[in-house]
């Protein structure tokens, strides 16, 4: 006879099944668990003290400050929460950059090493082409620590998931060794859960409707990886006191293929005076780039006309934009949609653009540039040629004319050299032609022209690992093939305005042809061949290195440094 077995000794023996069974990790569970891409069983020492300590003059100090007897006091409560969430964005970015901050740090006992590797979220040297100090480190993952550190290109390639190539998703393996993409709000569950918190609370603090908008967003975006949305809302907030910058954006950090983006903030408060000198640029966009000197399928993407130009005090800095050479402009938002239509938001720093032009930019044009072209270098140039060459990110080809999408996926890593490049000769091209119409004013056109010059100096001391160095490296070699400039025999630098106005426009053309061609390989064999400094220009750079000439700055920034506390 058969035995039945009980409807309640049976839940029993489920409830023993089941609770027997391991309970499933999630995926930040995972992620913690990961070592990332610093070695654990190794003493972290300097390859040299002295070297390290030489590499940290390099940096200016600058006090990150602004006035803020305007706000109100609900304002101020906001300001408090969004320092909150800048420092989650910070520590997401270590995640991302190397992986456990925390192991790495706890094995540097060297003070200096300790203070340079903060700078330089990690071992390697940001401005001295990615150079390891710390003693038994190997070369920087050009994938950071996005992807497996033992994945091949091809593996990749292979490795079918239309998530793989999503700005928001790493690449991480299966317990069989297999590739999987894991998003970043799963990877980083706590974390991005945490910030939405206080978006949402800073939220109620907000009196400009706009701002409240963009902040209830942004918190939905960080727990979605859906950040489009949010981006619409960021360009339709003009009114605020206050901007925030945060979240997954540039995608500098991913050398190996430019896909994924690294977490970073800015707290912005607007200079009002400064950005009423700007209003009236966005408009004039879509008209001038139907005016750019390329044939018509290489200017197809008009931005929008809605676009937006603001002076900035920037008051804090965190994660991806405040690792190496500091960000002293903003073009947001990437999405090449909203772009088009819509526009971007170009926002100056201007309180760190002046520390960069008082402490760098005019010590070396009084080493480099030509005594008799010293008088055409000025602030205000300096604050145009960034401004526009932010304004220049949204100009010319986004979309390839052959189908290979967007120009950003057909480039893939190279794609970021190419456009800082554009960016910035664009953006000379657009002051040039405002000049003319009678738009801008204020000094005259030589002052652009020699300052921008001054700035390739500047920018090429940031080394062939960063974007910006490459992109500046490619123009000065471009510049000197074209007779642009003399080097004069007592080591200065004389500028020829009429064949650089000329260099800029075949310049500009020569670099729209390949992103709108999407030509990966053309893209790659010019970075390769000219994003290298030459012994002459090195010989410079070393002379700008031993008069002691900052390459860049370093900020103390936070709640007491502003007051709030």
């Amino acid at each position: 006879m058969k035995k039945i077995i009980a409807p309640a000794m049976l839940f029993v023996l489920f409830a023993i099944l089941y609770g027997c069974e391991p309970k499933m990790k999630s995926a930040e569970e995972i992620e913690n668990a990961r070592q990332g891409i610093i070695p654990s069983e190794i003493a972290l020492n300097p390859v040299s003290e002295a070297t390290v300590k030489n590499r940290l003059g390099i940096y200016a100090p600058f006090k990150l400050q602004a006035d803020i007897s305007h706000l109100s006091e609900n304002e101020k409560q906001l300001l408090l929460r969004l320092f909150d969430i800048a420092d989650i964005m910070e520590d997401l970015y270590w995640k991302q950059a190397i992986g456990n901050r925390e192991d790495f740090l706890s094995r540097i006992s060297d003070k200096s090493s300790m203070e340079f590797a903060k700078i330089n979220y990690g071992p390697w040297d940001r401005l001295n082409n990615n150079k390891s100090f710390i003693d038994g480190i190997g070369e920087k993952p050009k994938g950071a620590n996005f992807y497996p550190a033992d994945m091949s290109k091809e593996e990749f390639e292979a490795f079918e998931d239309p998530d793989k190539s999503s700005l928001y998703t790493l690449i991480r393996r299966n317990e069989n060794g297999s590739l999987k993409s894991v998003w970043y709000h799963e990877a980083y569950a706590s974390y991005v859960q945490k910030a939405a918190s206080l978006l949402k609370e800073a939220a109620t603090f907000a009196d400009d409707k706009g701002l409240k908008k963009y902040l209830e967003m942004r918190a939905d975006a960080l727990l979605t990886d859906d950040y489009q949305p949010s981006d619409f809302a960021w360009m339709e907030m003009k009114t605020s006191n206050i901007d925030f910058v945060v979240g997954p954006i540039e995608n500098y950090e991913d050398a190996l293929y430019g896909y994924k983006a690294a977490y970073e903030s800015f707290i912005l408060l607007k200079d009002l005076e400064w950005s009423k000198k700007l209003e009236k640029f966005g408009a004039m966009l879509p008209d001038l780039q139907k005016e750019l000197p390329v044939d018509p399928e290489y200017k197809k993407d008009i931005p929008g006309a809605d676009a937006d130009m603001n002076a900035y005090d920037v008051i804090y800095y965190a994660g991806d934009c405040n690792a190496g050479s500091k960000t002293i402009a903003i073009n947001l938002p990437n999405d090449e949609e909203v772009h088009v239509k819509i526009g971007s938001r170009k926002l100056q720093l201007k309180n760190a653009m002046q520390a960069k032009f008082d402490k760098i930019l005019v010590p070396i044009s009084d080493l480099l540039i030509d005594p008799s072209q010293r008088e055409y270098i000025t602030f205000t140039a300096f604050f145009e040629n960034t401004m526009f060459h932010e304004v220049g990110h949204a100009m010319g080809i986004k979309n390839t004319i052959n189908g290979k999408g967007t120009a950003r996926e057909a480039l893939k890593e190279q794609y970021s050299a190419i456009e800082e490049g554009k960016a910035d000769i664009m953006g000379l091209y657009l002051v040039t032609k405002l000049y003319e119409k009678g738009e801008l004013t204020e000094g005259e056109v030589m002052d652009n022209y020699i300052t921008f010059f001054a700035g390739i100096f500047r920018s090429s001391r940031f080394g062939a690992a960063s974007s910006h160095g490459k992109a500046n490296m490619m123009r000065f070699n471009y510049f000197a093939e074209n007779g642009v400039f003399t080097r004069n025999q007592d080591g200065t630098y004389t500028v020829h305005f009429e064949k650089m106005k000329v260099a800029m426009v075949s310049l500009m053309q020569r670099i729209l042809t390949v992103q709108g061609n999407g030509d990966y390989e053309a893209a790659k064999e010019w970075v390769q061949s000219q994003a290298m400094v030459q012994p002459q220009l090195q010989a410079d750079l070393d002379r700008l290195n031993e008069s002691g000439i900052p390459v860049d700055i370093v900020f103390e920034k936070g709640i007491k440094v502003m007051g709030l506390k």
